[in-house]
């Protein structure tokens, strides 16, 4: 998975599973589009992405989460809830903006 750390007016933290970078996904008005130049960052494991979004929900981070595996991790640090996952062509994403 790719983590991105973005230091904005406020902290962004862009994390999307590998092998969605680049793509783009379509459901009726709605569009998902991984753009590299915001979701490409560091690769980590599922341990690191884990561990960095806890340490991110201590800096009152946003969160832009795409991808199964990068859900999965995001559900394993307690950020999101299943209520919050969307799905866009059977990708599943969630934002988390606090």
């Amino acid at each position: 998975m790719f983590v991105k750390i973005i230091k904005s007016y406020r902290i962004i933290v862009a994390v999307c599973d590998s092998e969605l970078l680049g793509k783009k996904f379509e459901e009726g008005k709605f569009q998902l589009h991984i753009k590299e130049d915001f979701y490409k960052g560091e690769k980590f494991s599922e341990e690191k992405v884990v561990e960095t979004i806890k340490r991110m929900v201590d800096e009152d981070a946003t969160f832009n989460i795409v991808g199964k595996r990068a859900v999965n991790a995001a559900l394993k640090a307690g950020v999101i809830s299943r209520d919050l996952i969307g799905e866009i062509q059977g990708i599943p994403f969630a934002l988390v903006l606090r």
